[in-house]
Formats: structure tokens, sequence, C-alpha cells
């Protein structure tokens, strides 16, 4: 790492390693990085986004699929990156949705026996830029004592540090972009694959009564916001026919359909960016749930973006954290009922819901983060809501919280029962 400084430096011309390009992520706040390019290479790219760290040990490739990472430059703070390669089955959308990674080392050969193909030619099928033997360490202290900035990733040997840095300056903010807009699903469709072989041992009395054709199966309209699959594995795995929607899903489409009683429950995908700037989406959510009769507000379920999202619905308010949540590790105290039980959850958010504010319109603190104490989890006291800002359906990390998925089951269930 290095300050920045005028002209072009000779060696990020490669003339003594044929093959080899180096390439620098340059950080708004003066600082530049540089490494070995990989992926998507030779490209004239210049990618300018948020720069932002997970700390998880594994699924580098749940991670990089992840479209609540769009907009974003991933740092992963795991040394060695690469060793499983790369597989079809563990992606959690249609694409690589990261503006670029970057990661102390990559591995040279993987070995895994699921592995379809290595890191760096899938990033450079995908179009993504890379970047390796980077001091991750020091960049990730960089960011968590200063927060998160916005960087400019490239391997273009033409520009200087200096212009690198002044693009990174100049690069928009994730404040006030509404991601969801272009990363969120643009029309309506069903979802039925499950958890398959990777469905825990242990089976809950939800998911069993579901399979053995003991229930009658309940209808789920899910909020596309730029969903994650193995969510919604975790729905149909406990015997829910799921029906996706676009985020911006007008308010009077939405209470048709519940009112009418097409459908059992309302749930609220993760997805990027910032969440007040989900006019659209934040609208429908009041009209469904904040201004109706509780009787007729439908069992809702929010997970991340959606957990914020509902919170601005019912008029508390978001903010922007330091540096975020992103990792696999994340420890978060049940607030009520269950006190005193901790849960290791998978997070990966860069806002949060301001506590005050929800308490103030009649949120219940359900969870909250053990780090920092920022509210990780809320219901509605008066009607059937809740939401919680970790992932309970990991891919990555711990399981510790996937029963979320069977109390949202039984909501519907008892709602549908009444």
């Amino acid at each position: 790492m290095r300050e920045a400084s005028n002209g072009v430096h000779p060696h990020n011309v490669s003339r003594d390693e044929p093959g080899r390009v180096r390439g620098r992520l340059a950080l708004a706040d003066g600082s530049v990085f540089e490494g070995d390019a990989f992926g998507a290479t030779g490209r004239g790219d210049v990618h300018a986004a948020e720069v932002v760290f997970n700390t998880a040990m594994t699924g580098y490739q749940e991670s990089l699929t992840d479209p609540s990472y769009a907009g974003q430059i991933l740092v992963q703070t795991t040394p060695l990156i690469g060793n499983t390669g790369v597989n079809p089955a563990d992606i959690e959308s249609a694409r690589v949705q990261v503006s670029g990674f970057v990661v102390h080392e990559l591995t040279r050969r993987h070995s895994n026996y699921r592995a379809t193909n290595e890191l760096s030619a899938y990033l450079a099928e995908q179009g993504v830029l890379g970047l390796a033997g980077v001091d991750t360490r020091a960049l990730t202290r960089r960011l968590r004592e200063h927060g998160v900035v916005q960087g400019v990733l490239t391997d273009r040997a033409d520009l200087s540090d200096a212009e690198l840095v002044a693009l990174a300056r100049e690069a928009e903010p994730m404040a006030g972009k509404n991601l969801v807009a272009d990363i969120g699903g643009k029309e309506a469709g069903d979802w039925d694959e499950t958890l398959g072989a990777w469905r825990p041992r242990v089976k809950t009395e939800i998911v069993i009564e579901a399979k053995s054709g003991g229930s009658k199966p309940l209808r789920v309209v899910a909020l596309d916001c730029g969903a994650k699959r193995n969510i919604l594995r975790h729905l149909t795995d406990r015997g829910c026919q799921v029906r996706l929607v676009p985020a911006d899903t007008p308010a009077d489409e939405l209470v048709v359909i519940f009112d009418r009683g097409e459908a059992d429950g309302l749930f609220i995908s993760n997805g990027p960016g910032d969440p007040s700037a989900v006019d659209s989406t934040i609208a429908a959510l009041r009209a469904l749930i904040a201004e109706r009769d509780t009787e007729r507000v439908p069992p809702t379920f929010g997970i991340c973006l959606g957990h914020q999202l509902l919170g601005l619905a019912v008029g508390a308010k978001t903010y922007k954290l330091p540096f975020g949540h992103r990792g696999a590790n994340q420890p978060v105290k049940r607030a009520a009922g269950e006190i005193g039980r901790v849960e290791i959850t998978s997070q990966n958010h860069g806002f949060a819901v301001d506590r005050e504010s929800l308490i103030a319109v009649g949120g219940e603190v359900t969870h909250e983060h053990l780090n920092d104490g920022t509210v990780a989890g809320f219901r509605l006291i008066d009607r059937p809501v809740f939401c919680v800002q970790y992932h309970p359906e990991a891919s990555p990390g711990p399981h510790d919280a996937v029963e979320l998925f069977d109390r949202f089951v039984a909501l519907m269930r008892e709602r549908a029962n009444a």
C-alpha cells in the first residue's frame, strides 16, 4: 500500500513475466493497493464502487453471486481463496454480482470433487476483475478504522495513482442509491427448487408435516428485491408454494391478492443499496401492512433489506453503518421472548434500522447484534409481522436461525386455520 503519486509505475506493466498483469485498487482516502489482476483482465475497465470486506472463512462463490453485493468491491479477509473452485450448484443468483474481488492469495490449483471451473476463469466469463497479492489485513483494518469508502479497481497501466484516487473520490456513494430497481426481479414467476440433498438431517415437525402431505400447501408471495436462492429453497422445502413478484409491484395489486385469499403470507427478500431509496416498495408495504386493519394484514416475514424496508414502511428510520456487518460468524442475541439465547449468524448489510424510531412507532426489538448493539430483528406487536437483519438461510454460514422459516410457516398456518 502507498499514498497516491503522479506518474505511471513501470512495474504495472509486466515485461518480465509473460501473462502476468498488474492491477491496483485505489481508495478515496488516497491509499493505493497493488497486486496481480485476474479474472476479466485486459478489457480496459475501471470499476468504481464501495469497498467492503467479508470475514467468512467459506462460501466465496455464494458471496460473489449474492445480489446484496451489487455495487460493491468485495474484499475477502480469509487469506486463501479459490481452493474449492466453482460449481453451478453453489450460486445464489444467475450471475456474479460484485463490481470487483480482492484477495490476499489466489490458489493456483483448486481441489474439490464438485468443482467444474476455477475461480479466475469463472470471473473472466462473468466480466468481473479480481486483484490478488493484496495485504487484505491492512486494507480491512483501514476500512474498520475509517469506514467503508469508494474505490476504483483496474488493471490499466496508463492511469497514475493520483488519477485513480481522483476517480474514486468522484464515485457515487452507496447512500441514496436504489439498486433494487436494477438487481431485483423483473417478472413474476414460480419457484419450486428445494434444498434437496442439502436439507438438514434433523427435520422440524413443520417440514415433516408439509412433506407428508398432512397439510394444504401454503402460498407465499415473495417480493424479489434481489433474493438469494437458498432463502427460496428453505420456503419450498417447508411445503410452501412460492410466487416471486417484482419489488415494485403496486400496492393495489398486492392488496387484491391477499383480500381475495390468493396467498397466505408475504415475504420480503434481501437486496442491495440504500433501503430508504426504494420508494415504491416502501409505499406498497405501508399500504399493505401499516395502514390496514390488523385482521387484514397477512403474515409477513422480511430478511435483510426486507427487514429495513419493513422498518421504513411502519415509520422507523434507517442509517448507514460505518463498515457494515458481512461474514458468517456474527453474534446475535434474542432481546425478546427467549432472553439469553445467542445465535451465530450470517450477515451482509451496510444499513440498519434505528432503534429509537422503531420503538416510537410500536415496533418491538426481538434481536440485537452483540458486537455493536444494533437492531438485528423486530416484530410488530399488534399484527403478524416479523423480520431479521441477518440471513437465517446462511449459504454460507451456520444454521442456528433456520427455525425462523418454521415460525413464518406456523404463523401462516395459524391464520389459514383461523
